[in-house]
């Protein structure tokens, strides 16, 4: 059995989105040849993380997880440092080493988007000839804001650092990888561009899976303040996961959409209610809206609700599972892969899913025997609302999408998405 230390300083029960690739792989690795142990920040120096206490029961309980402590954020908050790598980066370091040095491992897979954990990946190869695996679930060197002329988060000045130190540590982490997985093609497409030396083979795209025993959870697990009223006689809307400026196209074109809906059918629109969960990734009270100035913008506020705290995973998706229809919206950077598209999808409810035209979400959509809308770089047009008003909100016309396709979406379930983790890490080592 070959061993992987997996570095996801996220982890259960700290419900955040880059540990979940992590955590739905851990049942099914041994069973390919891969004893995991993981190594995470503790919990408590998590800086407004969510717990979830259920996401450590969808994993083999006997699974060694090492968690770390770092500076609390208390200490270092009044210097506006909050940061998860400044703070703890160094006793994981110091925690990877000792292990290092007491125990053989055939491979490190740093999985995570603290990118500062990255550059570990060179100096660990050189002290211990341990080769390692990247995994890109958003890009580390990013001109997105630059692009779009958007204010980056934590302002211009940390966020013009922080590239600046990821360009000049990205080449050799890159350089000396044995492996690059990558959740989106655009992507691998800006690694090979930025890297031509880089052998596109060593690069994988894989994109996050999901798990059906997680939404059969979910269902029957009810939360203690439910922020939605079920049986309150409206039918509902409901979007799980980050908000932000960079969404405002798609959500114009659903609120446009759903104001030309609403002169046709005033009844049945007057029904409708959208929730928007988890909006802001900021612990409270700190949390900003940015669905709800698009809604106010179209007139459509009344029939908004934004929750902008972050809620544990399970009860985000049970609101997926009870709700009357599911909202998937996407970026207007065609690089944006959204895996919660995934549970969406498992809720098996009438799905509205709106994407830049470049995204793969749309390939996956199609796979699933679904539709999906998309909008290009001119942002929202009238044709594209009138499609969305007829074809999806119109009632009276039956147009739904149709039961997706299981059958095909096995590929992107826990299993699938592990098998092409796997064959990525045994490659790593034939490379290495």
């Amino acid at each position: 059995m070959k061993k992987v230390l997996i570095i996801s300083p996220h982890f259960a029960p700290t419900n955040a989105p880059d540990m979940q690739r992590v955590r739905l792989a851990l049942p099914y690795l041994r069973g390919l040849g891969w004893e995991p142990v993981v190594m995470a920040i503790h919990p408590n120096s998590v800086e407004g993380g969510v717990s979830d206490p259920l996401l450590e029961k969808t994993y083999p309980a006997d699974i060694r997880i090492i968690r770390v402590h770092g500076v609390p954020s208390r200490l270092t908050r009044w210097a506006g440092i909050g940061s998860l790598w400044l703070r703890c980066g160094r006793a994981l370091r110091l925690a990877g080493e000792e292990l290092l040095r007491a125990e053989a491992f055939d491979l490190v897979f740093f999985s995570t988007t603290q990118f500062g954990s990255f550059n570990l990946g060179p100096r660990w190869k050189r002290k211990f000839g341990v080769p390692y695996v990247l995994d890109y679930q958003d890009p580390w060197v990013n001109d997105h804001y630059t692009r779009t002329g958007e204010p980056p988060p934590g302002g211009a000045f940390k966020y013009g650092l922080t590239q600046a130190i990821a360009r000049r540590r990205e080449p050799l982490a890159v350089a000396n990888a044995a492996g690059i997985m990558v959740v989106s093609p655009a992507y691998e497409r800006d690694l090979t561009a930025r890297y031509p030396a880089l052998n596109a083979q060593r690069v994988q795209v894989t994109p996050f899976g999901s798990s059906l025993n997680d939404i059969e959870l979910a269902r029957s697990h009810v939360p203690a303040n439910p922020l939605i009223d079920f049986g309150d006689g409206c039918c509902h809307l409901v979007y799980t996961g980050r908000g932000g400026a960079d969404m405002a196209v798609a959500l114009t074109l659903i609120f446009r959409a759903f104001k030309v809906f609403k002169k046709t059918q005033p009844a049945e629109a007057a029904r409708l209610r959208f929730h928007f969960i988890g909006t802001s990734y900021a612990p409270p009270p700190l949390g900003k809206e940015t669905i709800m100035p698009v809604a106010r913008a179209e007139g459509v506020a009344e029939y908004v609700y934004e929750h902008c705290r972050r809620v544990p995973y399970f009860e985000a998706l049970h609101y997926l599972a009870r709700a009357d229809a599911v909202l998937a919206i996407g970026s207007h950077d065609p690089g944006y892969s959204a895996s919660k598209i995934f549970p969406c999808l498992l809720a098996r409810k009438p799905l509205l899913a709106v994407f830049h035209q470049d995204s793969p979400i749309h390939g996956f959509m199609r796979q699933a025997g679904l539709a999906s809308y998309d909008f290009g770089p001119d942002g929202a047009t009238s044709k594209q609302v009138e499609q969305i008003a007829v074809q999806w909100f119109s009632i009276e016309r039956g147009n739904r999408p149709p039961v997706f396709n299981a059958e095909a979406f096995k590929s992107f379930t826990a299993p699938s998405m592990t098998v092409a983790m796997a064959t990525c890490f045994d490659a790593a080592m034939n490379a290495s």
